[in-house]
């Protein structure tokens, strides 16, 4: 048993690490459990020549395929989405595309607007100041002046377009649609002690360089510096209570398997929108039989992914290739509500660079557009290099029947009940995938594309992961409060992807970490009035 702390963080990925860095001023005493390890730069994929075979095997992106000791498996099979995660210090920050858009003001009253789903307790304008210290802590490169969103200005200039980026502009001019440079957590230049990007290409199994920002080596020294413990190899079991109904710590395993206790007088839970209901079901006790902050029993429900509708297309001359970052510049021209159109909400597009060779090699000779014999070198020539895409990132609304339970049989390796996803896209979704692959289309013809393919949904594309533990005021209708406090744990708090309400239709990490900051910042102004835990 360790000595009790002031606070207990349980995850060091994108909300944890923020709220982390700025609970640290307060000199309590802050220790946070991860259960992967710290990742060396000098173990990332990128430093070797079989960086792209090994995305299928230590470093791919779902956990069942990956299989390192540090994960655990989940049991995706009822879902045609499946789960994207990544377990170690920065959690899947050290793994994502780096793409950074915000929720728009809308996002946060969608049930005012449209009719649909709930609002958000909080909105854009109270979070402002949180999104401009996030951007400077992880270092956002962008241009300002994106008519999408409300005045913002990124620290860095943006990412250059590449003959990619450049080709798509030309096509959206020709269209008259909108779009702009991306926001991006890749440095343009030397920045807070991070080298500029070079164009090594291979960004989502880590960036050895350290251009791309996870928060490894953004929040986590300065957060470190400041005095937070952050314990690795430590595996979360379940939270539990004391008499009074309060969480009094966690029950976590060691990197040797040993049984620890550690006592918190608070406890933060960032283990993102799968891991952290898994966690409350798992601390089910007589108090609370049907897991922990779960009286509403909401914990688990509204399971939100963003179905991704991906199209491409190849064009006469051969771009970028997968040199340079894979997302240069993004749409919004059909974000909002358009009561023209048979779906509400609605979608980004992310336009991307081509794919690398090996990829580019499975996924045409899967869809027969490579073929073997005599012709095979003859085609692929025309391929590599000659691909473009874009994908519209699909506002998924949610329903209480898309949910994370515990599977009665399978199990990680300490023993823990696995997660459970039981997910469908709903109609709304469905139309909405149909209209962007339809536009999609517009776009290939006008950049000069053809030979288009279509994924959809996006098979291995369940990376944000949200709405498991949705914040609100009525605690009926949410597990959380409106700056992220358990309703029916009073020193209990969630700062991940769970507590979203919905989930709009962009990349999520950037609203994730201003949340945490947010929720930080409330704490902070609770615990100076005396009414924490009132």
């Amino acid at each position: 048993m360790h000595d009790k702390v002031d606070v207990l963080i349980i995850g060091s990925g994108a909300s944890g690490a923020a709220v982390a860095w700025s609970l640290a001023d307060t000199k309590m005493r802050i220790v946070c459990l991860e259960q992967g390890d710290w990742v060396k730069p000098t173990d990332y994929p990128s430093n070797g020549r079989d960086w792209e075979a090994r995305l299928f095997g230590d470093f791919a992106t779902s956990p069942n395929r990956r299989r390192r000791e540090t994960d655990y498996p989940i049991n995706d099979a009822n879902s045609p989405i499946k789960v994207v995660n990544f377990n170690g210090v920065g959690g899947s920050t050290i793994m994502y595309t780096a793409h950074y858009p915000r929720l728009h003001p809308s996002d946060f009253k969608v049930r005012t607007l449209d009719g649909v789903a709930e609002d958000w307790p909080v909105d854009y304008a109270t979070l402002e100041p949180f999104f401009a210290e996030n951007d400077r802590m992880m270092g956002v490169s962008g241009l300002a002046g994106d008519p999408a969103y409300p005045a913002k200005q990124p620290p860095m200039p943006p990412l250059p377009l590449g003959k990619s980026g450049a080709r798509f502009g030309a096509a959206m001019n020709r269209l008259g649609w909108h779009w702009w440079p991306s926001d991006s957590t890749i440095a343009t230049v030397d920045y807070d002690g991070r080298a500029r990007c070079i164009n090594l290409g291979h960004c989502t199994p880590g960036c050895a360089q350290g251009a791309k920002a996870s928060t490894d080596i953004t929040y986590w020294p300065q957060a470190i510096r400041a005095g937070v413990e952050l314990r690795t190899r430590c595996r979360v079991r379940e939270i539990t209570t004391d008499e009074r109904g309060m969480a009094a710590g966690v029950i976590y395993y060691d990197d040797k398997g040993a049984e620890q206790f550690q006592a918190a007088e608070m406890v933060i839970v960032a283990c993102n929108g799968v891991g952290t209901p898994r966690l409350l079901l798992n601390s089910a006790s007589a108090r609370a039989p049907h897991g922990l902050a779960n009286s509403s029993g909401l914990v688990g429900r509204n399971l939100m992914f963003h179905p991704y509708a991906q199209t491409y297309g190849y064009v006469d001359e051969p771009l970028d290739g997968n040199h340079g970052p894979p997302l240069c510049l993004w749409s919004h021209e059909f974000y909002e509500t358009d009561r023209r159109r048979d779906f509400v909400r609605g979608y980004a597009f992310q336009f991307n660079r081509g794919i690398p060779s090996i990829l580019e090699a499975i996924t045409s000779t899967a869809a027969g557009r490579l073929p073997w014999g005599e012709d095979h070198h003859r085609v692929y020539r025309t391929l590599m290099n000659h691909r473009i895409g874009l994908s519209a990132i699909c506002e998924d609304l949610p329903e209480e029947h898309n949910r994370v339970t515990l599977d009665p049989v399978l199990k990680d390796s300490n023993g823990i009940p696995a997660p459970r996803i039981d997910y469908t896209i709903g109609d709304n979704s469905r139309r909405m995938m149909a209209h962007g692959h339809a536009r999609a289309r517009e776009i290939l013809a006008a950049a000069g594309a053809t030979n288009i393919g279509t994924e959809s949904p996006i098979l291995n594309g369940g990376w944000h992961l949200l709405g498991t533990a949705r914040m609100g005021t009525d605690p009926e209708r949410s597990v959380v409060n409106e700056w992220g406090r358990c309703h029916d744990v009073k020193n209990l708090f969630i700062v991940d992807g769970s507590i979203w309400v919905t989930s709009g239709g962009v990349n999520p990490t950037s609203t994730i970490q201003a949340l945490a900051l947010y929720i930080a910042d409330s704490i902070k102004k609770h615990l100076g009035e005396g009414t924490l835990f009132e």
